[in-house]
């Protein structure tokens, strides 16, 4: 689960990470009046979507002046960002975050995150904050230091002290960083997080360390812990189907090819995308029904397949292990008839129960394509699609 701006933010500070003072707007003139109660001469005018890159695409200005302050936000507000984490169909802009100014000296850049390989948590750090960190990640490498954080002690003080002096913080100030990367480092731990970055972290002209800009993922998994974090959700900023998705309990993610699929397990669900990419089709969705799924969860996921537009076939994929490979096929039974499904649909199955759901399928007088395995499942869903 994603959060915005100006939520991460407000999680931060809980831990001791700060910031400057800020007010959402939701309209150019409540803009105006936040900045006119926020007081100074500077403010920062920033679009709130769940997507990176917002400054290059327009979405970050300084305004020096209330009549600047009207601008930008008029400028911004209803505006579609497009970035390189939106797509090409990019992201409305429908809240606005007006925030105080300041004297930034030099800019860094800090993440924590899950690392899979060493299965600990990462606290990454850059002297080279701001726009083009995925530059400096590609093209100087050597400029991301990182530290890998025993869970047993967690962050410590001296690792947070080396971190900021190799990305070359003077003293005074890579003092004042400890304090903030134990935040940071406490913020994750404490909110299951997945990742919490801070680009760009700042030192002003007066030896401050501050939080300029933060974005924040959750480990879905474990908001039943997190009452507070899941009344942050918005969802305007998320795909309609996949809100329909979890509403049934069923792991879905639309993707921008024709072949829906359905499969039970997201290793399964991977290795079906693949070889569907592999034979030379390209997938709509990654859906995944879980292990214990019902005639009416398998009915929903096929309602939220045909959803999208662009799908011109289906492949169900199933290995029933707890999953029983006749309830798949009394759901995609009903589904079909209750839908009038149109596209072409490959049933493979393979598991418990697996002849009685084949007999099934076959007894039912719908047009449903079976496979033996799954190579031949994507073979005959591709050549359906493709006529």
């Amino acid at each position: 689960m994603n959060i915005h701006e100006y939520q991460a933010k407000s999680v931060l500070r809980q831990f001791g990470v700060t910031t400057l003072k800020g007010k959402t707007a939701k309209s150019v003139d409540e803009a105006v009046k936040v900045a006119q109660e926020m007081g100074g001469s500077v403010w920062v005018v920033k679009a709130q979507i769940h997507a990176g890159g917002r400054g290059k695409a327009g979405g970050v200005k300084v305004a020096k002046s209330l009549d600047e302050v009207k601008k930008y936000a008029s400028e911004i507000l209803g505006k579609t960002l497009v970035t390189h984490q939106t797509g090409p169909e990019g992201k409305k802009v429908q809240l606005l975050f007006i925030e105080e100014g300041c004297n930034i000296k030099k800019e860094y850049y800090v993440a924590t995150l899950v690392d899979r390989a060493t299965g600990k948590v990462a606290m990454m750090a850059s002297s080279e904050g701001g726009m083009d960190i995925e530059e400096v990640a590609a093209k100087t490498p050597e400029k991301i230091h990182t530290v890998q954080i025993d869970p047993v002690t967690g962050l410590m003080p001296f690792q947070a002290r080396q971190l900021a002096f190799k990305i070359g913080m003077p003293g005074p100030v890579a003092g004042k960083a400890v304090k903030f990367f134990m935040g940071l480092y406490n913020a994750f731990i404490d909110k299951d997080a997945s990742m919490a970055e801070i680009n760009p972290l700042v030192e002003t002209a007066d030896g401050n360390v501050i939080c300029l800009d933060a974005k924040m993922n959750f480990d879905s998994n474990a908001l039943y812990r997190h009452a507070d974090i899941v009344e942050m959700r918005d969802l305007t900023e998320e795909e309609p189907t996949e809100i329909e998705a979890s509403k049934h309990d069923l792991a879905f993610i639309k993707l921008d090819g024709n072949i829906g699929c359905m499969v039970n397990g997201a290793g399964l669900a991977m290795s079906t995308l693949d070889i569907i990419k592999l034979e030379g089709g390209n997938p709509a969705n990654f859906l995944d029904v879980g292990g214990g799924a019902t005639k009416e969860k398998v009915t929903a996921a096929f309602k939220i397949i045909l959803e999208d537009k662009n799908v011109k076939g289906i492949l169900v994929n199933i290995f029933g292990g707890i999953m029983k490979c006749d309830i798949i096929a009394d759901g995609v039974i009903s589904a079909s008839k209750e839908l009038g499904l149109k596209v072409p649909l490959v049933v493979r199955l393979q598991g418990t129960n697996v002849e009685l759901g084949k007999k099934m399928l076959q007894d039912s007088g719908l047009n449903i394509i079976p496979a033996d395995d799954l190579t031949d499942a994507a073979k005959k869903i591709v050549a359906a699609v493709k006529g």
